[in-house]
């Protein structure tokens, strides 16, 4: 099962850079996870930020996974994406209810796409694409350490529902 992280902002300090590797590297197969970034179309005083923020959904929704399931006879099919925007007016949600998100996104085997937008948010259409809006966290996270949040999060949640001695809650 794939979950794909797409930040927008390719530059991160190399201790997130290094902090998110972490993580990565601990959650097992089958579950997989990766972060990919999208270039943050450059903000200039006379740029229309609708015009700017709808490059970088075409950026994002580029990078959309597309797992691919076997239907009747063998054919090759495209599964269907579930779609995650991380917002700041999005859902509050706890770890509990984030391993039961993570076990329903594995038995049903489709691709997850979450969004971490850049320093002006989201287009309005590709939030309205989502099939849910999650806040991290009620404070104002810099979308570099979101990164860092949701890698770990996953990671917990992936504990969790293991059982493993990493969530002690």
């Amino acid at each position: 099962m794939l979950i794909r992280i797409i930040a927008v902002g390719a530059r991160s300090p190399r201790w997130v850079d290094e902090a998110v590797s972490d993580y990565l590297k601990r959650i097992p197969p089958p579950l997989r996870i990766e972060l990919v970034t999208v270039r943050t179309e450059e903000r200039t005083a006379a740029g229309m930020t609708a015009t700017l923020l709808s490059r970088e959904a075409e950026r994002i929704r580029a990078q959309f996974p597309g797992e691919r399931s076997h239907g009747p006879r063998g054919q090759s099919q495209r599964g269907p994406l579930h779609r995650v925007v991380l917002d700041q007016r999005g859902t509050d949600i706890t770890t509990a209810a984030l391993a039961e998100r993570l076990a329903s996104w594995q038995e049903q085997a489709r691709p997850v796409a979450m969004l971490i937008g850049g320093p002006d948010g989201f287009d309005p259409a590709l939030a309205a694409e989502a099939d849910e809006t999650l806040r991290l966290s009620s404070l104002t996270l810099p979308h570099t350490l979101a990164r860092v949040v949701v890698v770990e999060q996953l990671y917990r949640a992936w504990s969790v529902l293991a059982n493993h001695p990493y969530h002690r809650a």
